[in-house]
């Protein structure tokens, strides 16, 4: 039996600590069979040769650019097979500027509304709010989160711009909303999509949205979800 290969890429921003929350992972792909290779850049999406044979690339890289040939040799992968996984800004806040990944994430991060001005401090607790993860009638029967109930978070809560809501290309397994506050400037509460999971030729690709620290992706409900998107998206 041909064993299974999973890239992992992290990089960007130190605030999602990649490695340290990518190194969750690692053990739990390699429990399911998986050789694991680990780059801190994302120049190994340009080697077709490599990514061709790759089942699964877990990203998680925030806030950084990628060159043409990379996200072309990505979106190449992802075409014709390869799974495409991650968590919060690591996937849907990586490449801002580059059309073509948001077209294959199918989401971009838009803002995490915070606390109260007058309760901010500075640290990345400002933007920590209670809110709910709530699963969609398509849950119940979806392999990532059958059994799942809705859940209840205290961290950064993704308001995400997202093509299920309007060309029905991704599937939205839960979904989380935002209030409307006293301070806040939009007038009704706006829901998003916080876990979907979208085809793309042959590949599969899945987000989770929560997931800002290692804290957040320790909860259970978190990992249960990215352990199992993992394994839902490879090849």
């Amino acid at each position: 039996m041909t064993q299974k290969r999973a890239l992992v890429v992290r990089g960007g921003w130190d605030g999602h600590q990649p490695v340290e929350a990518t190194d969750r992972f690692i053990p739990y792909l390699e429990s399911h069979g998986y050789e694991v290779r680990v780059e801190d850049s994302t120049r190994v999406y340009a080697e077709a040769d490599y990514l061709a044979g790759v089942d699964l690339v877990l990203q998680c890289v925030t806030m950084t650019t990628i060159e043409a040939d990379e996200v072309a040799g990505l979106r190449a992968a992802v075409e014709a097979g390869t799974g495409l996984a991650g968590w919060h800004g690591g996937i849907v806040d990586s490449f801002r500027s580059n059309a073509e990944y948001l077209q294959l994430v199918g989401g971009q991060f838009a803002g995490h509304p915070g606390k109260h001005p007058d309760e901010c401090t500075g640290e990345q607790s400002d933007n920590y709010v209670p809110h709910r993860i709530t699963m969609t009638p398509a849950a119940a029967q979806h392999p990532i989160t059958a059994g799942l109930d809705d859940f209840d978070l205290v961290t950064e809560q993704y308001w995400v711009l997202a093509d299920g809501l309007v060309d029905g290309l991704v599937d939205v397994l839960a979904t989380t909303t935002q209030a409307v506050r006293e301070w806040d400037p939009w007038h009704r509460p706006v829901t998003s999509p916080a876990v979907w999971t979208r085809s793309w030729g042959q590949g599969r690709v899945f987000v989770c949205t929560p997931g800002h620290r290692v804290e957040v992706l320790d909860d259970p409900n978190v990992r249960t979800l990215v352990e199992r998107g993992l394994l839902w998206a490879s090849r």
